[in-house]
């Protein structure tokens, strides 16, 4: 099979896909169900496979849509994986959990963010301890989500954002804007002030399947940061960590960056999935790494989302200005074209190999 033919154009072509090909080799899927509706009144589920063992002493999680509109890629890389037989032959004492979906919602309405306008990837905290501060979102919160999205009222933001970046850096631009914010529930990169029902379910579903493994690995596919179609591999521990080192040996040097040391597209950032996962598997070992395929500039990926926080919170989804917003930001997130699907199959499935093989060589 061509590995265009893995990916969907919408959230409801993707469940499709994924349960018929669950179905078609006998895997038995369990369901999650949301309580809201999807954006063509569709049902919207976090559907879950486990292959392999019950008894898994070595468990793999694949996992898509943390942030919604970005689930195009991780379907995609889920549906192929099964589809091409990439877990027909499991190490002994092995399992692969495919959550896909975990942000449906998202998925479906082309959001990065929950039904709750919450950044999943910031959410996984202590609710009842004091939030974080990002002082530079605090500073900038007015031009990263102005009340109006004319050309004039988005120019008055740039000219503010970039006054920034020239005093602080462009990172620390990114991180004001991306590293996640507690204080204002209208904005972007939104962490929560309560567990969403997405971290929930992600809870739920690593501790039910990781219960009786000794070795955990996670694989969580992003896009929107980088080059075009490049597959940047971030360690999803810090640098002191033993999972880091680990990931280092299984996937190459050259390829593991982090945010601890500044080698990453991305921000540091707060509430991280992988600390969902910790909390959910604390018996075991962690392995997790976050591949981050790239897309588009990142200023027109950030710009997309700040045009999507102004469409939900004053704009008109109707609108023609509101269906433009909404073709960007899926074109930010996710390229539909075949070389960029060609070059996000060749990284994942590359990359599940490897860390099913790490994963295999744990005592």
């Amino acid at each position: 099979m061509k590995p265009p033919e893995f990916f969907s154009a919408t959230y409801a072509q993707a469940r499709a896909k994924f349960l018929e090909t669950c179905g078609s080799l006998g895997h038995k899927a369990e369901h999650h169900i949301h309580p809201e509706r999807g954006s063509e009144g569709e049902e919207l589920a976090t559907d879950v496979v486990r292959i392999g063992p019950d008894d898994a002493s070595h468990v793999l999680f694949t996992m898509s849509a943390t942030h919604g509109v970005e689930g195009f890629c991780g379907s995609g890389a889920q549906i192929g994986a099964m589809r091409s037989g990439l877990y027909d032959n499991l190490p002994d004492g092995m399992a692969v959990v495919l959550i896909h979906a975990i942000n449906p919602h998202g998925f479906s309405w082309l959001r990065r963010v929950t039904h709750e306008n919450v950044d999943l990837n910031r959410n996984h905290l202590d609710h009842s301890q004091p939030y974080p501060v990002n002082a530079g979102y605090e500073e900038l919160r007015h031009a990263i989500c102005p009340t109006e999205w004319t050309p004039q009222a988005q120019a008055q933001a740039e000219s503010a954002l970039q006054a920034y970046a020239d005093k602080h850096g462009d990172m620390a631009r990114q991180g004001a804007i991306s590293s996640g914010q507690y204080s204002h529930p209208e904005g972007v990169f939104f962490g929560g002030n309560a567990t969403t029902w997405s971290a929930r379910t992600m809870h739920n579903v690593v501790a039910k399947h990781a219960a009786g493994a000794r070795h955990v690995g996670l694989i969580d596919y992003h896009t929107g940061l980088g080059p075009y179609g490049y597959g940047e591999l971030i360690s999803d521990h810090l640098l002191n960590d033993p999972g880091h080192p680990r990931l280092v040996a299984w996937l190459g040097e050259t390829n593991v960056t982090n945010t601890d040391d500044g080698s990453s597209a991305s921000a540091p950032l707060t509430g991280v999935n992988s600390q969902c996962v910790a909390n959910a598997a604390p018996h075991a070992t962690l392995s997790m790494v976050t591949p981050e395929f790239g897309t588009s500039p990142v200023d027109q990926v950030l710009g997309s989302l700040r045009a999507d926080c102004w469409l939900h919170n004053h704009g008109d989804l109707d609108s023609e200005q509101g269906r433009a917003i909404k073709a960007e930001i899926r074109r930010c997130f996710y390229p539909d074209a075949d070389d960029w699907k060609a070059m996000v199959w060749e990284r994942t499935s590359d990359t599940e190999r490897k860390m099913m093989a790490g994963l295999a060589s744990l005592t």
